[in-house]
C-alpha cells in the first residue's frame, strides 16, 4: 500500500500563501481540522489529501505547486535519517536527464516521483529544480546543518579575488561557497558521503568543472599534495573529534601542533598546506579562537611568518584572511582588524592592505605580540563606531543558541553495579587494537565519547573501548565514564579505570541513559559556545557604552 504524503504546520502555511501562526490558530479554533498522522507533540505531521480537503471545504485556495509535490513525495519515502541520500538521488537523475544514462536508469521505488521530477526540471530548468529541493532540504534539517549565511559567503567569495583557478572548500559541506567562488576548477571535500553527493550534483548541474569526495578532510585528506589557487572554508566549529590523536606531528601543522580543544586551528592550517605560495585563504572562525589562551602560540607564528593577514569580524563570527607566505618574501608589519565593519568597505581595505598601503584598522603586528597574542578586532579598535550593530548582532546570536538540558526524572530505584574489568571478562567489551565507528575513547583531555569516524589507529595511552551492542550501549558506557572523570593516561591509572562502576541495566534502559548523556555532551557544547558569545557580548557591551553607540533601552 501506497503510503500516504505528509506535510508539517510550516508546509501548509507556505502552500496556503499565510503565516504559521494562521494554521496553528486554525488548529486551536477547528475541532474537525486534520489531527495529526505522525511526528511529535512539538512538529506533528498531516495527511496532505486531509488538508487540502479541509481548505477546498472551506473555500480557502490550496493548490500544491508541483515542486511542492516533487518535495513531500520525496520526504515521503523514507525517514529524515535517509533524506540526503534521496536528495543525492534526486540530483544524479537530474544530472544525467536527457542522456542515455538517464533513460536507462533505473527509477528505484517510485517512477511516479521520477515523472514528477522530469516535469519540474521542464518547468523550471534541471539546476532550478535542484536547488528548491537543496533549500527544502536544508529547511527540514536547520538544527543539525550549519549553513553559511548569503552576505557571509559573498563576502568571502570577493576577498578571494575575482576569478580565481583552482579553488578548495575541505568542509563544503553543500557546496555553497565553492559556487559563490567563480573558480575555474572546484574542488570539495565534507565528512558525509551522503552531502558529498548533494554538493557534487548543484556543482554538476551549475556546469562547473569539478571534484568532490566523502570523507573527513583532516584525518583523510583526499587532495594530499595539491595546492589550489584559492581555499575558501566554514569549518564545523568546537568539533571534537578531529583526528587530534593520530595526527600528533601531522606535517599540515607548520606553525605549532593545534591543541586539542583547537579544532578550528588544525583547519586553518590545512587550508595553508593546500594553497599555493601567495595564494590566499578565507576561512570562518569561532570568535573565540581569535584570544583563546591555548591557540596564542599558533596565531604568534601566524602572525611572525606574514600568513595571518585580517581579521573581519562579521555576523557573530570572524573571517581569519591569510596569504601563504612566498619563499624569502618579508612578512608584513601590521594586521588589518575590523569589527563589524560596512560590507561593502572590506573589500577596497582588504585590497589596499594586501598592497601594503595604510588603512583604517591596521593595528602594529609587533604590538599584538603580547602574552595574550589576543586578534579580536573590538579588542584594538580604539573607537570601534559599529559597537552598537556587532553587539546586537553577537546578542542575536547569544540568544539563538539557547542551551536546553535533558529532561530527567528523579528515581527512587537503586541500580546494582558491575565494572569494566568485569564487563572485560564477561566478553562484553574489548580493547581493540584501531578504533571504529561506535567505539568509545577516553583520553587524558577530552571527555569520552563514542568515535563516529573512519577506522583510525590511536595512541596506546588513549584508552578505547568496543561493546557488544546487544548487551552494552556505547553511548552509555561513554556516559558512566565520563561521570566517573575516569581517563588513562598512564599504567598507573589502569587499574582505577577498569574499576570504573557501570549501572547493571537492561539493554534499552541504557540506550534511553545513552541518549540522556548524548544531550548532556550536546547541552555542554551549547554552554561553551553562548559563554564564548557571552564574552564577547562584554566586551562590545562595555566598548559601545563608553564610546556612546550604546545606552541603556531605559
Amino acid at each position: 500500500m501506497e503510503e500516504q504524503a505528509t506535510v508539517s504546520a510550516a508546509d501548509i502555511a507556505r502552500v496556503a500563501g499565510v503565516g504559521r501562526a494562521a494554521v496553528s490558530n486554525w488548529r486551536r479554533r477547528y475541532g474537525d481540522f486534520p489531527p495529526p498522522v505522525g511526528g511529535t507533540a512539538s512538529s506533528p505531521l498531516f495527511a496532505l489529501s486531509d488538508v487540502e480537503n479541509w481548505l477546498r471545504e472551506r473555500g480557502k485556495p490550496f493548490e500544491v505547486p508541483l515542486g511542492e509535490r516533487v518535495w513531500q513525495r520525496l520526504r515521503n519515502l523514507g525517514d529524515d535519517l535517509s533524506l540526503s541520500l534521496r536528495v543525492g538521488r534526486m540530483g544524479s537523475f537530474l544530472s544525467r536527464r536527457g542522456s542515455e544514462e538517464w533513460e536507462l536508469s533505473p527509477r528505484y521505488d517510485d517512477p511516479e516521483l521520477f515523472e514528477l521530477l522530469d516535469r519540474f526540471a521542464e518547468e523550471q530548468g534541471a539546476r532550478e529544480a535542484f536547488e528548491f529541493l537543496c533549500a527544502r532540504y536544508v529547511e527540514a534539517h536547520s538544527r543539525q546543518l550549519s549553513v553559511t549565511a548569503e552576505p557571509v559567503v559573498a563576502l568571502m567569495s570577493r576577498l578571494i579575488g575575482p576569478r580565481p583557478g583552482v579553488v578548495l572548500d575541505p568542509a563544503c559541506g553543500l557546496g555553497t561557497l565553492l559556487l559563490a567562488s567563480g573558480g575555474a576548477r572546484l574542488l570539495g571535500q565534507v565528512d558525509d558521503p551522503s552531502i558529498s553527493c548533494i554538493a557534487a550534483h548543484r556543482l554538476l548541474l551549475a556546469g562547473a568543472d569539478m571534484e568532490m569526495y566523502g570523507a573527513h578532510a583532516l584525518t583523510m585528506d583526499s587532495y594530499e599534495g595539491l595546492l589550489a589557487d584559492a581555499v575558501v572554508c566554514d569549518p564545523p566549529f568546537n568539533e571534537r573529534e578531529w583526528g587530534y590523536d593520530e595526527l600528533v606531528g601531522d606535517p599540515r601543522w607548520e606553525y605549532g601542533q593545534p591543541p586539542r580543544g583547537e579544532p578550528e586551528l588544525a583547519w586553518v592550517q590545512h587550508c595553508l598546506a593546500h594553497v599555493k605560495p601567495g595564494g590566499l585563504v578565507a576561512i570562518r572562525m569561532p570568535l573565540a579562537a581569535a584570544g583563546r589562551r591555548t591557540g596564542r602560540r599558533i596565531r604568534g607564528n601566524l602572525l611572525r611568518a606574514g600568513a595571518l593577514r585580517a581579521v573581519v569580524t562579521v555576523a557573530g563570527a570572524d573571517l581569519w584572511l591569510l596569504r601563504r607566505p612566498e619563499p624569502g618574501e618579508r612578512p608584513p608589519s601590521r594586521l588589518l582588524l575590523l569589527a563589524e565593519p560596512d560590507p561593502s568597505t572590506v573589500d577596497g581595505l582588504w585590497r589596499e592592505h594586501l598592497r601594503g598601503a595604510e588603512v583604517p584598522g591596521a593595528v602594529r603586528i609587533i604590538d599584538l605580540l603580547d602574552e595574550e597574542i589576543d586578534l579580536s578586532p573590538a579588542r584594538h579598535q580604539a573607537r570601534d563606531e559599529h559597537a552598537g550593530e556587532a553587539f546586537l548582532e553577537v546578542r542575536r546570536h547569544f540568544e539563538a543558541i539557547r542551551p536546553e538540558p535533558p529532561s530527567l526524572a528523579v528515581s527512587d530505584e537503586k541500580p546494582a553495579f558491575t565494572t569494566i574489568g568485569e564487563l572485560m571478562k564477561a566478553g562484553v567489551l574489548s580493547v581493540p587494537d584501531s578504533v571504529e565507528a561506535g567505539d568509545v575513547i577516553a583520553s587524558p583531555a577530552v571527555p569520552a565519547y563514542v568515535h563516529s569516524g573512519p577506522s583510525v589507529g590511536v595512541d596506546p595511552s588513549v584508552s578505547r573501548y568496543r561493546t557488544d551492542p546487544e548487551r552494552l550501549d556505547a553511548a552509555f558506557l561513554a556516559g558512566c565514564l565520563r561521570a566517573a572523570g575516569q581517563i588513562a593516561p598512564t599504567s598507573s591509572t589502569r587499574i582505577d579505570l577498569k574499576r570504573t562502576r557501570v549501572p547493571r541495566l537492561p539493554i534499552e534502559t541504557q540506550r534511553a541513559h545513552g541518549e540522556a548523556f548524548t544531550r548532556l555532551a550536546a547541552f555542554e557544547d551549547a554552554l561553551r559556545e553562548a559563554a564564548e558569545s557571552g564574552l564577547e557580548l562584554v566586551r562590545l557591551g562595555l566598548a559601545g557604552l563608553t564610546e556612546g553607540q550604546l545606552i541603556p533601552e531605559n
